[in-house]
């Protein structure tokens, strides 16, 4: 009898575990045996964590209603580079070459001083307990949720890195002017796959994008001085407006002109209509890719189905090869190395 009940402790064991996993993929034992992220981490270590980020975020949105989705950005170009770790934070110190200075985040990338904020308080009140690789996933998570998108469990215990990778940064985050399979094939270095890529473009729903970084949509695609031909007419002469040729690099437009302060599909159903900023939004729908362009007409038709996705994504990327255990660090400034 003894022997029976110390059997079905222990499976009643692996079951919790097996479920864990199965619930947050990706998280499983490493690191010498390390459990993987957990969202009740912080419920007794700092259970002020989420009212303090929610309060500091909200205060940032409401100054400056672009934040939400700078920071969304934040989190996504982390985890591209090396993995949810913090890196894009670093600064530049005798042992780190920033990330911030890579071609795709240098004059583009926002938010850390709201991430400098939410530290600061967060140490406070619980030092040394919540990690900027974290705070990223939660800001992520807030800003979107205010913004009036869906509501996702953050898995949480990701740590620092004290590295940093500037050639990733150059090499690995999607450019503007990506094509569809080039898209494909970096989301599926990260192990993600054409359902994560489209769900996660969604996220251009909010924020603008510099005229830089769509120019050539406009005078000159492929080369040939010819403008996109996907481009919704009026939609061009617009734009045009606001890119010229030469010039006005810095010049901003709305990647979802419709609502783009508030996270919905509207951002699906402008590519329908030849009405997507970026070429790596517009190759979604007419990149030849049969799975992308089917996904983009669904999240069109059905919001809730494009929110349900996007919070799987989220969680999926937010998975991507974080420092578990003994690895890394939790900063005390976001910035620099303890």
């Amino acid at each position: 009898m003894a022997s029976l009940k110390v059997f079905c402790s222990l499976m009643a064991v692996a079951y919790f575990c097996c479920s864990v996993l199965e619930a947050f993929p990706g998280t499983g034992r490493v690191g010498g045996g390390v459990l993987g992220l957990n969202p009740e981490l912080y419920r007794l270590s700092c259970p002020q964590a989420n009212e303090i980020i929610m309060s500091v975020l909200e205060n940032a949105i409401a100054k400056d209603s672009r934040m939400a989705a700078s920071l969304l950005r934040l989190h996504f170009h982390d985890c591209f580079v090396q993995g949810c770790d913090a890196s894009v934070l670093l600064d530049d110190s005798k042992t780190i070459v920033s990330e911030k200075n890579s071609g795709p985040n240098k004059n583009s990338l926002r938010g850390f001083e709201v991430i400098d904020e939410i530290k600061s308080k967060l140490e406070q009140v619980c030092p040394n307990t919540v990690s900027c690789a974290d705070i990223l996933a939660l800001s992520a998570r807030d800003s979107i949720e205010l913004s009036g998108g869906p509501h996702w469990e953050v898995p949480l215990g990701r740590r620092d890195s004290r590295t940093a990778s500037i050639k990733k940064a150059n090499t690995h985050l999607p450019a503007p002017n990506s094509t569809i399979q080039t898209l494909i094939n970096q989301f599926r270095r990260q192990g993600l796959d054409e359902q994560d890529l489209v769900a996660l473009s969604g996220g251009h729903s909010i924020g603008v994008a510099r005229c830089v970084t769509y120019r050539q949509r406009l005078y000159s695609q492929n080369g040939n001085n010819q403008p996109d031909l996907t481009l919704e007419r009026n939609y061009y002469n617009g734009l045009k407006t606001v890119c010229p040729k030469v010039g006005g690099d810095n010049n901003v437009t709305p990647l979802d002109f419709s609502s783009p302060v508030k996270f919905d599909n509207k951002y699906f159903k402008l590519l329908l209509w030849g009405k997507g900023l970026l070429n790596s939004d517009q190759v979604l729908l007419t990149g030849k890719a049969r799975k992308t362009a089917e996904l983009v007409r669904n999240y069109a038709e059905n919001e809730g189905l494009f929110f349900h996705q996007f919070a799987k994504s989220m969680v999926k990327m937010g998975n991507i090869s974080p420092l578990l255990g003994s690895k890394g660090e939790i900063r005390k400034n976001c910035r620099r190395l303890n």
